[in-house]
């Protein structure tokens, strides 16, 4: 197996803050790409999507830089830049000409450390307006937009960090006050909870002198407390038929899994894989091809920091039975695990996975982003072949002992045309 070993170096300043140099001269580029170890599970009762709001609200300005200003400076660099937020973090990433790297620091650390002295009532409702439109379009109108929310919100009871969904409900969306995110702001947007990748074109003694300028003035005043939760089975099955403003009638099936890398998570995508992951897959082939009773069929597992799933994923072709299809789902698993899978199936899985697995680190936002996801969940940034490994290690025989998460009770969640409501 080709070595993935990165060269870089790890290291944290006084206030806490981790940086992770990973030089890369190929091109005259840069990345800043920096972790806030705070996503949607830190969000207080009753105030669900707080820590997404902040993707927001991070681009509305800070005390040296006017709103719309960040935006304006990377973009007129010839850069690009953007933000997301997961269950577990929330990252704010910029993609330069490696002679703004200055900026891009200068920009991030602004932000990080004097944020809540531009914030403003018109600025908080304007970005709260923002959310509850993307809630509307994204989420409540959206055919099928409802998925995950549901999904989350059978499998995970009230209280576990996986519970409500990342954007939040509604009422707590329209409820935000500048106490509210002052008191989260300080909380979980410190050094100390936080880590930068900065990879590509530049002198490593002289980031760290731009890091040293911009965010070792920046204190760390909190300490934040681990979460600690239960991520317990299911007791039961459970089912929910949501009727929508939908076509076509979809069914997921979802069972509980494991934690981010837990071993077996790597023999449940190579399962995943085999059964979705291209025509040759077995439910593709068997709900798609042969019995024409799907236009679309899918599986993958899920997993986080404190909790994970395995989902399939089917939409019915017009007319044709969501029964029928789980029938075929429960028994082509049953047939699978067994039998075995075959070595060609294995082999196949293991070589499309390597393939995609290097593919990804040929981007320079992939290689700062991976960078940051190890180091967040492994506390080792440099885990390519590490986890590249994982998958090598997987054998017919750990993808079949898979067989007992299907074996507990499962989430049974279907979509169905509001037509239909009356026949049901």
């Amino acid at each position: 197996m080709k070595n993935l070993s990165l060269e870089y170096e790890k290291y944290a300043l006084k206030n806490g803050l981790e940086v992770i140099l990973y030089p890369d001269t190929s091109l005259p580029i840069a990345v800043v790409n920096l972790w806030y170890n705070v996503g949607s599970s830190r969000d207080p009762k009753n105030k669900t999507g707080l820590a997404h709001l902040f993707e927001h609200m991070m681009f509305q300005g800070s005390k040296h830089v006017k709103k719309g200003e960040h935006f304006k400076f990377i973009q007129d660099s010839g850069g690009t830049l953007n933000a997301s937020t997961s269950f577990d973090v929330t990252n704010y990433f910029e993609k330069i000409p490696s002679g703004f790297l200055e900026t891009a620091l200068w920009l991030e650390s602004d932000r990080m450390g004097f944020f809540i002295e531009a914030l403003t009532d018109e600025t908080l409702a304007n970005q709260i307006d923002v959310v509850k439109n993307e809630r509307l379009e994204r989420y409540d109108n959206q055919p099928y937009g409802l998925t995950w929310e549901k999904v989350f919100g059978l499998l995970y009871e009230t209280g576990h960090p996986y519970h409500a969904p990342t954007i939040g409900f509604m009422n707590d969306i329209l409820s935000y006050n500048q106490k509210d995110v002052g008191e989260f702001f300080s909380t979980y947007y410190q050094p100390r909870n936080a880590s930068i990748v900065i990879a590509g074109d530049f002198e490593v003694g002289q980031a760290k002198d731009l890091v040293e300028k911009y965010f070792s003035g920046i204190s760390s005043s909190k300490n934040v407390s681990q979460l600690k939760t239960d991520d317990n089975d299911l007791l039961e099955s459970k089912s929910e038929i949501v009727f929508d403003a939908v076509s076509l009638e979809k069914i997921l099936l979802v069972w509980k899994t494991e934690k981010i890398f837990n071993e077996n998570n790597f023999s449940l995508d190579i399962l995943s894989d085999i059964l979705t992951g291209s025509k040759n897959g077995r439910l593709y082939n068997k709900l798609v091809l042969q019995l024409e009773l799907a236009m679309q069929v899918s599986a993958f597992q899920f997993s986080g920091k404190y909790g994970g799933f395995f989902c399939v994923t089917v939409t019915a072709k017009p007319g044709k039975s969501l029964d029928e299809i789980k029938k075929i789902i429960l028994t082509e698993l049953d047939i699978l695990f067994q039998h075995d899978i075959t070595s060609e199936e294995l082999t196949r899985s293991k070589n499309g996975i390597k393939a995609h697995f290097i593919y990804g680190m040929q981007s320079l936002d992939s290689v700062a982003n991976q960078l940051n996801h190890y180091n967040y969940y492994l506390g080792e940034p440099n885990s390519f072949s590490i986890e590249l490994g994982l998958y090598e290690k997987v054998e017919k025989a750990s993808v079949k002992q898979c067989a007992a998460y299907f074996a507990k009770p499962h989430i049974d969640l279907r979509f169905v045309p509001k037509e239909k409501r009356g026949n049901s």
